[in-house]
């Protein structure tokens, strides 16, 4: 359970590692260097053939690095999820100074958000099965085809013995897996929690999407009036999390402080934001809560801005309500112009474009916004990025079902 308000005597939780893989390139350094750029990563989809569909674009990671961590067990089975995972947890392990193998294997929590799973491995599978072809190495695969495939995988790597989760929530798994993470430190279970999401692309994802008509056929346009929809990604992003004490002990250098988090769920439509945003809204306004900052401290939010009509309008309304008179001061962007809707993996990498956007006194650009919606009237940052002192941010993700979660990240 997160709490709407932690115990005052809880500990800090602060980020000490980080790791990212996505269509930006491997790396925090490739993702920074999108950040500050101006060209979107998002172009033809080549994992699966995407004919007789009307739209043929994504965030693929065009280059899957060999995962370092991959147990020799494991190498037949690993799902391209779990590798993206694996990559993403190397990164976010060097960074942090934590080595293998850990101290004290029994305080250290896993939670690895996914909405994929190894589904493209399966779907390989029973292509090749339907077409009575020999199904090889794609049988084994079959055992990484659960959604918690790559929480169990981080694990092993790490031979990790806390608690552990998989949050399935789709496109706000990422981030409610950090949320947790933070919430078991805070509660005393774990000193360290190794956190995130990784989603590789699909083709039920992108069928599916397609078949809701919710893909965009160029580069999604967050805000923009001529929106058409959004674009998928894939990729990971892993943090490390640790208590205050913790990271002190060991001599680690906080990159941030996880400072709150909250969630809520809409209970209203199954693919559908709440018409009057009160998910969403009661997630920010549990999030300033527990982190206990106000409207008026933060200076920057990573919104979800996924591209679709509803979505962008009922984002902003939330921000409206929530944020009051400050609303129109803050710098508002969403990268899924940038590297594509990650699903499962999008609230943790977008938490790791947040510490970057905090780190390098930058806010992102919201790339392709043209022309803005009148019922979409914040500072969403069009095109280009520009430099801002921030002290402290929000970055949310809304995944279907009405599932809420916005984390507060805050300077160290």
């Amino acid at each position: 359970m997160v709490e709407a308000r932690p115990r005052i005597d809880a500990p800090r939780v602060v980020v000490t590692g980080r790791g990212t893989i996505s269509a930006a390139g491997t790396g925090v350094a490739a993702l920074r260097a999108a950040l500050h750029g101006d060209e979107t990563c998002i172009g033809r989809v080549t994992l699966f053939p995407t004919d007789g569909c009307k739209v043929h674009i994504a965030g693929e990671v065009r280059a899957l690095p060999a995962a370092r961590l991959l147990p020799r067990a494991a190498r037949v089975r690993a799902s391209r999820s779990d590798r993206l995972a694996l990559i993403a947890l190397d990164e976010a392990l060097d960074e942090s100074g934590l080595a293998l193998p850990l101290a004290n294997a029994t305080r250290v929590g896993v939670a690895i958000g996914s909405s994929t799973g190894g589904m493209l491995e399966t779907e390989s599978y029973f292509e090749r099965t339907l077409a009575r072809r020999p199904a090889g190495a794609w049988r084994k695969r079959l055992a990484a085809a659960t959604v918690a495939a790559p929480t169990g995988l981080v694990a092993a790597a790490l031979g990790a013995e806390g608690p552990r989760l998989s949050p399935s929530t789709a496109c706000s798994s990422g981030a409610i897996a950090i949320a947790l993470g933070a919430a078991w430190i805070r509660s005393g279970a774990a000193d360290v929690v190794i956190a995130g999401g990784a989603d590789a692309l699909t083709r039920m994802t992108f069928t599916g999407f397609h078949a809701l008509q919710a893909l965009s056929s160029e580069p999604c346009r967050p805000f923009d009036r001529e929106r058409r929809g959004l674009s998928l990604g894939e990729g990971a992003g892993i943090l490390v999390l640790e208590s205050d004490q913790h990271a002190a002990q060991r001599g680690a250098r906080p990159i941030a402080e996880l400072a709150g988090a909250g969630l809520s769920c809409d209970a209203t439509h199954p693919t559908a934001p709440h018409p009057e945003a009160r998910g969403a809204a009661s997630a920010l306004r549990n999030a300033l809560l527990a982190a206990r900052v106000g409207a008026d401290e933060i200076d920057y939010v990573n919104a979800h801005g996924t591209g679709t009509v509803q979505n962008d309008v009922a984002e902003t309304l939330a921000l409206k309500q929530v944020l009051g008179e400050a609303a129109g001061r803050v710098a508002v962007s969403s990268t899924k112009a940038l590297i594509g809707h990650l699903l499962g993996a999008a609230g943790a990498v977008e938490a790791i474009a947040t510490l970057v956007a905090i780190e390098d006194a930058w806010a992102p650009p919201t790339l392709h916004l043209r022309e803005p919606d009148p019922a979409c009237d914040l500072d969403y940052v069009p095109q280009r990025g520009r430099p801002l002192a921030i002290r402290s941010a929000l970055s949310s993700s809304y995944g279907f079902g009405g599932n809420n979660c916005s984390l507060v990240l805050r300077r160290a």
